[in-house]
């Protein structure tokens, strides 16, 4: 007989029976599988952990979030906090409450009326702080006149003089009244945009800051600003005004 005759007659094994001791062994694996969501986070953390190690030893020590030195805003939790809670209005009375003064709050500031938490910046904005005179208010005024003691104020009415140049009667001479009137229009026009330029800077600089959080805005009273005495420029941005130049003449063609 064959080989393969014989392969063929040898009997299949059976299946061995299902008992209630066996189920039991076959649930209990199931049971202490990990679920997929569980194994995915930790993918996640071992990556971040691994990550943050790779930076250290690259850095020499100095950061382990790569070219950030301090955290990511987004793996930060008053980032988030702020996030999931939405704005929050205050009045000019309770931002002063977070000047840096009181180590257990955070830094607040706002500029153009929208408040940021500057915590991450406490060295600078705290206490002592080279910036100390933004913390706890809205000195919007201060950041283009450049004078922070004197300007922290959000009234920016007459701001734009600083780039206007000062009257000089000999050398307004060159010019005859309607033409000096009419330059005069166009000073002020450019002086307002360089304002709103120069304060745009600083608001994009805290909007787009990987350290400094949203928080949300100020909360005035209606009228506040007709109630506000209008400031004289302060004397830093007064000297730094332009003169004007005597137009030169243009020589005559023979």
């Amino acid at each position: 007989m064959a080989d393969s005759e014989v392969r063929q007659r040898k009997p299949q094994a059976e299946n061995p029976p299902v008992t209630e001791d066996t189920a039991a062994k076959a649930k209990r694996r199931d049971d202490e599988s990990s679920p997929l969501w569980l194994d995915i986070l930790r993918v996640i953390a071992f990556l971040l952990v691994a990550s943050y190690a790779m930076s250290m030893i690259f850095s020499g020590g100095e950061t382990g979030y790569w070219n950030y030195k301090e955290r990511p805003h987004f793996l930060r939790y008053d980032w988030w906090r702020a996030q999931l809670t939405g704005p929050q209005y205050m009045t000019p009375e309770k931002l002063a409450e977070f000047d840096g003064s009181d180590p257990s709050k955070p830094v607040l500031l706002a500029i153009n009326g929208t408040i940021y938490d500057v915590s991450g910046g406490r060295r600078i904005y705290g206490a002592g702080g080279s910036y100390n005179h933004f913390a706890g208010v809205d000195a919007s005024r201060a950041y283009v006149t450049g004078c922070f003691a004197e300007d922290r104020t959000p009234d920016m009415r007459g701001v734009e003089e600083m780039f206007i140049p000062v009257d000089d009667p000999e050398v307004d001479s060159h010019w005859t009244p309607q033409e000096l009137e009419e330059m005069r229009k166009q000073e002020l026009e450019q002086a307002k945009e360089k304002v709103h330029k120069s304060l745009k800077h600083w608001v994009d600089f805290f909007a787009n800051h990987e350290k400094y959080v949203k928080v949300g805005y100020l909360e005035r009273e209606p009228g506040w600003l007709e109630k506000l005495e209008k400031r004289e420029l302060c004397k830093t941005a007064q000297k730094g005004r332009p003169k004007r130049k005597v137009p030169k003449k243009t020589p005559k063609k023979a």
